[in-house]
């Protein structure tokens, strides 16, 4: 349990931040730094420091204004350190990451007297690989390695000879330190595949290059810290890979997840397999050219010569495969000729996640074939490796060996990929259990036809318990949207998170009753989308000319109808998003409040979350409709046929409890401060005629209410 030595460090500390930092003790903080503090250290743990108890983790839910970061910051430290633990902190977005790493952070450092190192964590991809700097440096892209993929990808030119120039000078004088994200200039994707490589190409000790690497400098600088800073995206990855490749293992570590609704959907895209049968088909012709440069530069070595003999025998076997199979998605899609004129793409999902009988046929040989690929693409890749340590002597000159692994690597990763996907689409889904959601897409790319087979778990629940919180030591999951309908299960059911762990709902600091929530009279049901348009317009139309106004849409074809049909005048006042990068929007917005003016956003789902103006720069928040998914998505719509399937409601069951979420978040737009008031109006009469509509009203925050102009008795 918590002793009142470390008692006594949480709360030293946090006095000493708020007389620092000149804050006003608040509430809800306290509480979370205290149940933080007392989840953590009554952590049950053997005499190795293994976890022994189940109770390890608590999810609390604090809204905006609580000071979550320096809550958790303040009793996961001293806590982890007391526990001989590494903190982990990981964000959804990179605008919290840099407020942690480049505020939070430094603010506890200088005034709360606790003593720690910190670090920020990236993937390998990150990063620049000098090696394959120094290539390009030395014009390597006369190299074959480069001259078969990425090349294809872009040819680079001028421009990527100036960039690597310009790079190899920051780098060599120590202005850079090798990551993507302190380029000075955003960096074409093209030009940055040709300058960084993966774990599987990525030959560690034995490169050349391995002193100088700025991925492994960054991973020394993790090793001492206490605190590391991470993404949710480098967390799985790393939990994918085993668990403590990029990161210390989870078991010496405690996990705080901020922005933690992200976490479900985030996992989901890790676990989604997808394979392009035109891509594909490319690889494996630009493998079948380069087997005469392969056998020149790696058949002196015996058994890289057998393994290379088996290769034109196994392209030959998957190419036709492959063709069969582009023809059968097709045909299976409707789309026997392909894409119509003027069609842009279309998808076809398999219900309830069954592929017809032909398609599973196809996918058990692929996974075959693509089997032995893998194997014998995995043995190369190996021996090339090994030919790197000066200690092995495999008869392979190293800088052929050099030469070629990136590129075997990269095809081993390919063959991996395309091995999943088949082995997704053969296997047959547990009885009783969910099924994966299957589906394929009809696209163009560049004037030719790509065709895309998908493979996802219709949930992460099961991987997450048992990756994530079965390995961590301990973990805080916390945002300020976390409840659905005011209660935990519907995130407990995407996340996999027991119902032994702690959950609480922090109260905020703030006061509801400054601003009104309405519904008004020119509120219809957007089932009549032409009247519900019109009644959007009209609205807009009568808004005071100094708001400071969000409007939040559903569909870009609604927000686009309504800012069109809008008179000149008032068009004049709208930013719509898309006509500009989100930031310089808001910078406009924002100088136009300041001048006095009036100043209208038109924004789509993703302004209902991270967006910040306090004060004066939002007064008036307006929903044009609820926020319920389009049912379009394939994931989604395979998990509501399955629990229709067992008879349950998707709707009730995903589809309201969702809708509230992103209700709330939307509604968090308008309070940001103690002192912030204000209006948000809902433009979608059905909260008030349907039986869920009462369900996701009272799950927003005690705002007063108006219906149709009239105050509501609280």
């Amino acid at each position: 349990m918590l002793d009142e030595a470390l008692k006594g460090e949480i709360q030293a500390a946090y006095r000493r931040v708020l007389e620092g930092l000149e804050l006003t003790p608040r509430y809800g903080q306290r509480l979370m730094i205290a149940e933080v503090a007392r989840t953590l250290a009554g952590i049950e743990a053997d005499d190795a420091g293994r976890r022994t108890s189940d109770e390890h983790v608590c999810v609390l839910e604090a809204g905006t204004g609580t000071g979550k970061t320096l809550a958790y910051l303040l009793a996961a430290l001293p806590v982890a350190k007391a526990r001989g633990k590494r903190l982990v902190v990981a964000t959804a977005t990179v605008a919290l990451q840099e407020q942690v790493l480049h505020q939070d952070l430094p603010a506890l450092k200088a005034h709360s007297g606790l003593d720690f190192d910190y670090a920020l964590a990236k993937g390998r991809g990150r990063y620049v690989c000098v090696a394959r700097l120094d290539q390009a440096l030395d014009g390597g892209e006369e190299n074959p390695t480069l001259s078969l993929f990425e090349q294809a990808l872009d040819s680079g030119g001028d421009d990527f000879q100036a960039l690597v120039k310009a790079m190899g000078e920051a780098y060599g004088n120590g202005r850079w330190a090798g990551d993507r994200d302190s380029w000075p200039e955003a960096i074409v994707d093209a030009h940055w595949r040709r300058l960084t490589v993966d774990h599987r190409q990525c030959t560690n000790r034995r490169c050349g290059h391995f002193g100088a690497c700025a991925f492994f400098r960054a991973r020394r600088d993790l090793d001492t810290a206490d605190v590391i800073v991470a993404n949710h995206d480098l967390v799985l990855a790393d939990l994918a890979l085993g668990g403590g490749v990029v990161l210390p293992d989870p078991g010496d570590c405690i996990h705080v997840f901020d922005e933690g609704h992200h976490l479900p959907d985030k996992a989901l895209n890790h676990f989604t397999h997808r394979f392009a049968v035109g891509a594909a088909l490319r690889w494996l012709r630009n493998l079948r050219k380069s087997l005469t440069e392969l056998n020149q530069a790696l058949a002196v070595q015996p058994t890289l010569a057998r393994l290379l003999a088996g290769l034109p025998q196994a392209i030959d076997a998957a190419e036709p495969r492959l063709g069969e199979v582009f023809a059968l998605g097709h045909q299976l899609a409707g789309r026997p000729q392909g894409l119509a004129d003027g069609e842009e793409g279309h998808q076809q999902r398999f219900e309830m996640g069954r592929a017809p009988e032909e398609l599973c046929e196809q996918a058990e040989a692929l996974v075959v074939l693509f089997a032995e690929l893998s194997r014998t693409l995995e043995s190369l890749s190996d021996i090339l490796r090994e030919s790197l340590d000066p200690e092995k002597h495999t008869g392979l000159p190293r800088e052929q060996a050099e030469a070629w692994l990136p590129l075997l690597a990269l095809l081993h990763g390919r063959a991996l990929e395309a091995h999943a996907l088949w082995q997704a689409f053969a296997e047959v889904d547990p009885e009783g259990e969910p099924p994966r959601a299957r589906w394929l897409t009809l696209e163009r790319f560049g004037g030719e036809a790509e065709l895309t087979f998908s493979a996802s778990p219709v949930s992460a629940a099961h991987t997450l318990a048992k990756t994530l919180w079965g390995s961590t030591f301990g973990a805080v999951v916390t945002s300020a949207t976390l409840t659905a309908l005011g209660r935990f299960e519907r995130l407990q059911e995407r996340a996999g998170l027991a119902n032994r762990y702690r959950y609480q709902q922090l109260p905020s600091p703030f006061d509801y009753s400054r601003a009104v929530l309405s519904v008004p009279r020119e509120a219809v049901d957007p089932a009549d989308r032409e009247g519900h348009e019109r009644a959007i317009v009209d609205f807009v139309t009568a808004l005071p000319d100094d708001e400071a106004v969000l409007m939040l849409f559903s569909s870009r074809a609604q927000l686009r109808a309504v800012e069109k049909a809008l008179p000149g005048a008032l068009a004049g006042r709208v930013l719509a998003q898309d006509r500009l990068p989100k930031r310089e929007l808001i910078a406009r917005h924002r100088e136009r409040v300041d001048a006095g003016q009036g100043s209208i956003i038109f924004g789509l789902a993703s302004f209902a979350e991270g967006i910040d103006l306090p004060g004066d720069y939002l007064t008036h928040v307006v929903i044009t409709r609820l926020p319920f998914a389009v049912p379009d998505d394939p994931v989604g719509a395979t998990l509501a046929e399955w629990i229709e399937s067992q008879g349950g409601n998707p709707f009730m069951r995903i589809s309201v409890p969702d809708a509230s979420i992103k209700l709330v978040q939307a509604c968090g737009r308008l309070i940001r401060k103690e002192a912030d008031s204000g209006r948000i109006s809902l433009l979608d009469r059905r909260v008030l005629t349907r039986r869920y509509g009462r369900a996701l009203l009272d799950a927003l925050p005690p705002f007063v209410r108006e219906i149709d102009g009239v105050r509501q008795d609280a």
